[in-house]
């Protein structure tokens, strides 16, 4: 597990290119869970990228996947704003990288990666979400909550075909087997979505060590009935242990408090 940033309760980003100022609070946590020897999940939560990491159970070196997936990631940091570009470029490095670390074989090894980077399109403060395997991405906005990401899963492809429901997904036995990862020696291939900054709109960023054992509702309730973002990210991860921790979980949950114009200085 590598852990990369810690949480704020308040930070201020002026993007300069669009005269605007954003305030983002954000926590982070990770837990091995019951039933896992080690933890394979990475994260990086640092402006302006929040990514989760889940390297792949069963493969080789599942850890050292994630830790190279936010490890370029977190390159990202020191800047307002990134572009999509770099994000696939800090991906397609951390592919690379994955090929010399420790305990890797010839099969390779890989991990699911989702996030959310700070971004400046059409002239406006947005969030690029993107994401690839079945790590996810949830909006909550005026009390409604919103999966922004879809999972690469083969359940996934099974609920599009309509061959299944989404209750019948949360207990299939196939359910943790993906269809795009990052790794095994292949280039990676991530969705992307634009989302727009609004003060009041909370993003929670996860591992499926989460969403198997929480409903959307039940991820609703935490997020609406914890209003800071360290207490938020701390009762979903509690639940989740609760209800089984049957695989490692990590939980980032990042707010946007303010959206505003750039005062200009007092002529003086």
């Amino acid at each position: 597990m590598t852990q990369i940033g810690q949480g704020s309760t308040g930070s201020i980003v002026v993007l300069p290119s669009v005269q605007k100022t954003v305030t983002l609070a954000w926590a982070a946590i990770t837990d091995t869970g019951h039933r896992r020897q080690i933890n394979e999940d990475s994260l990086v939560a640092e402006i302006p990228v929040f990514a989760v990491a889940d390297g792949m159970g069963g493969h080789s070196a599942g850890d050292v996947a994630s830790a190279a997936v936010v490890t370029r990631l977190a390159e990202l940091a020191g800047t307002d704003h990134v572009e999509a570009e770099a994000i696939n470029d800090a991906l397609s490095r951390s592919v690379v990288d994955m090929a010399s670390g420790e305990g890797v074989t010839d099969l390779g090894t890989g991990t699911t990666v989702t996030g959310a980077a700070l971004a400046v399109v059409s002239g406006e403060p947005q969030w690029i979400v993107f994401n690839i395997g079945d790590s996810r991405v949830y909006q909550l906005t005026s009390g409604v909550l919103e999966q922004v990401t879809t999972d690469h899963s083969v359940v996934q492809e099974l609920v599009d075909a309509g061959r299944i429901t989404r209750d019948e997904a949360d207990v299939h036995p196939h359910g943790n087997i993906v269809t795009r990862a990052v790794g095994f020696h292949e280039p990676p291939v991530p969705d992307y979505r634009i989302r727009p900054l609004q003060a009041g709109m909370r993003l929670l960023i996860c591992s499926d060590g989460l969403t198997k054992e929480l409903t959307a509702y039940g991820i609703r309730h935490f997020l609406i009935s914890n209003p800071r973002a360290d207490d938020a990210a701390r009762a979903l991860l509690e639940a989740a242990l609760d209800n089984g921790g049957r695989d490692n979980v990590t939980v980032i949950v990042l707010d946007v408090i303010t959206v505003g114009d750039v005062v200009p200085p007092e002529l003086g």
